[in-house]
């Protein structure tokens, strides 16, 4: 992988981590379309450089994250946290071995599109306007919702930002609160991704670790991936926020259905794999 290649999958990751169009989705076909996705790499990278755009929240709301009279914050992440977790630790390969396929995503694209397009009518009465209102059961539920992410091209963001608004949050303050639950979610996949998991087929087999200080361009590659993945996510945030509490779901619906038809048409036509 190139540095080019390594900071289009970057800026892609940056740009669509926080928003319902599934950063996983997008970075699979991106690599796709470059030709590299087959890459044992490639596909760590794609995992790994989600810490430098979980890194922006923590800058972003640095108050927050490090306001240690609010204890309960933490004990709410931590325990909405474990789900994903422990599912993810069961059943996250299986679940990519069989439904990692580039027409399956683009298929889940669209049908998340669907119901994108509804969210809004459905949970608009929101009792919850701050995030001191999240009760610990709240948190946990949220915490399930996200599961559903394991699922290529759900999308963490819109699982677990569907799951406030369902819980009783307003638009803003589960979108907040998605970012928050991202950081420790994407922390402890990032540390599994480099430090525990073996990749590669056969009998040869790498840590993430490994790889990344294999060769100085495979470190270099590592490094910005992760610094332009943070500073475009930095602008993704702000984007967002303001974005969903103003318009809504409606226009990241219409994207989703419109972008998985694309996909699909030119996986028919054989233009992309």
């Amino acid at each position: 992988m190139s540095f080019i290649e390594a900071i289009l999958i970057a800026i892609v990751e940056g740009l669509t981590e926080f928003i319902p169009i599934s950063s996983t989705a997008h970075m699979i076909f991106t690599s796709t379309i470059l030709g590299i996705q087959e890459d044992d790499y490639v596909k760590m990278f794609q995992v790994s450089i989600q810490f430098g755009a979980i890194m922006a929240v923590v800058v972003l709301y640095w108050k927050k994250f490090f306001n240690f009279r609010d204890p309960r914050f933490y004990f709410k992440l931590m325990l909405a946290v474990l789900p994903a977790l422990l599912l993810g630790y069961l059943f996250n390969e299986k679940i990519e071995e069989v439904l990692e396929s580039p027409f399956f995503v683009a298929l889940v694209l669209v049908l998340g599109g669907v119901l994108l397009l509804f969210i809004d009518k459905l949970f608009k009465n929101p009792t919850i306007k701050t995030e001191e209102g999240i009760t610990i059961p709240k948190a946990v539920t949220v915490g399930f919702w996200q599961c559903l992410a394991m699922m290529p091209g759900v999308s963490r963001s819109a699982a677990s930002i569907i799951g406030g608004m369902q819980q009783g949050m307003s638009r803003k303050v589960a979108a907040e609160f998605s970012f928050f639950l991202a950081v420790p979610t994407m922390l402890a996949v990032t540390v599994y991704s480099i430090f525990l998991k073996d990749w590669g087929t056969g009998p040869v087999k790498q840590k993430g670790y490994e790889m990344i200080m294999q060769t100085n361009e495979s470190l270099q590659t590592f490094l910005l991936g992760n610094l332009a993945a943070f500073l475009v996510a930095m602008l993704a945030i702000k984007f967002f926020i303001n974005f969903l509490a103003k318009y809504g779901f409606r226009i990241w619906g219409i994207y989703r259905i419109v972008a998985g038809i694309v996909l699909m048409i030119l996986m028919g036509l054989k233009v992309i794999g």
